[in-house]
């Protein structure tokens, strides 16, 4: 049930009219703080602005971009910005029209990285909109998936059908790499460590892979529970590596020698944790997909879930921190982007 909805009128620069609620819901069980008596100033406010995609699309993936704005993929043949403020515009020049932009990031050029899962490519795009699209060295069937930048200068991306990482430089040359990697591995996230390294998810393997930025490969299985399915992962506040496991419904944390540790004290059942991002604050942001909630886990493993009043089956999805100090995700299901307040 939706109560006390205050609508906030905003022009888009898409052919659409959007807006911004603001919820105030019940929420239930321990630790789960819903906007009901939450300002909006205060941590946990959520904020949410619809129809931000043109029709037949769905929201997937955003992030942070070096203009200060957010940018997003749709499941259409183009890529989104939104303004912290919540102007949105569409770019859709010079992307193939099957390439379905899957992941993005920002890349250490000034410009963001897409990966385009149908036609095998990597998608690059200036803050103006610029596309250029790269393909040569990249296999078939590969099924393209994340992407992020390294901390040598290049790219890095997961192929989760050709079970193998690739690496781009800015000016387009692409490596595979397989070697090291388990069959079947399911290649899902990819981040960079503050080991100098690439750590990445195997789904399907149950394991945490790390790559030296000259593709030596290793994997890490002790400490993660069976059939968790490590999913996200991201770079943390203290060192380490944290990953949502969407089985297990647990944050694992995963130090750069290899030791795990789960966490899932507080944790709704059934919430299929996917999304996982560093805060402002020093605390790990993450979006429990069927729970309808977002949670923050604090180095230590204190969790607390934010609840919302949203459609069932809304998924929030794919976290990231904003340019205002604020944590942004995607509602996948419903077409909208929200935001949460941290301080």
């Amino acid at each position: 049930m939706k109560s006390n909805i205050v609508l906030l009128f905003r022009s888009f620069s898409v052919p659409v009219i959007g807006f911004a609620l603001f919820l105030t819901g019940c929420g239930g069980g321990s630790n789960v703080s819903p906007n009901a008596g939450i300002g909006p100033t205060q941590p946990g406010f959520i904020t949410e602005i619809p129809h931000v995609i043109p029709s037949g699309g769905q929201l997937m993936y955003i992030v942070k971009g070096p203009d200060g704005n957010l940018w997003f993929t749709n499941g259409l043949p183009q890529i989104g910005r939104i303004t912290p403020s919540g102007v949105v515009t569409i770019f859709a020049h010079g992307i193939s029209a099957n390439a379905y932009p899957v992941n993005i990031t920002a890349g250490p050029d000034g410009n963001l990285w897409f990966t385009e899962a149908n036609v095998e490519g990597i998608g690059r795009i200036t803050p103006t909109g610029v596309v250029t699209e790269f393909r040569a060295g990249i296999s078939t069937q590969a099924g393209l998936n994340s992407i992020a930048a390294g901390p040598d200068g290049n790219i890095w991306f997961t192929e989760i059908s050709g079970n193998r990482i690739g690496r781009i430089t800015p000016n387009g040359v692409i490596t595979e790499f397989s070697k090291g990697i388990s069959p079947n591995a399911e290649l899902e996230d990819i981040t960079a460590g503050p080991d100098g390294n690439m750590w990445f998810t195997e789904a399907g393997g149950n394991r945490i892979g790390r790559i030296t930025p000259s593709g030596v490969i290793t994997e890490f299985t002790n400490g993660i529970s069976n059939s968790a399915g490590p999913f996200d992962i991201t770079a943390g506040p203290d060192g380490n590596l944290w990953f949502t496991e969407f089985n297990g419904d647990r944050i694992g944390r995963i130090t750069p020698s290899g030791t795990v540790t789960e966490f899932s004290s507080g944790m709704t059942k059934y919430s299929y944790p996917t999304s996982i991002a560093e805060g402002p604050d020093g605390n790990l942001w993450f979006t429990e997909s069927l729970a309808d909630k977002i949670g923050r886990m604090t180095p230590t493993g204190t969790l607390t879930e934010y609840s919302y009043t949203l459609p069932d089956e809304a998924d929030p999805n794919s976290i990231t921190p904003g340019p205002d100090g604020n944590m942004w995700f995607v509602l996948e299901n419903v077409g909208e982007i929200g935001k949460i307040t941290v301080y």
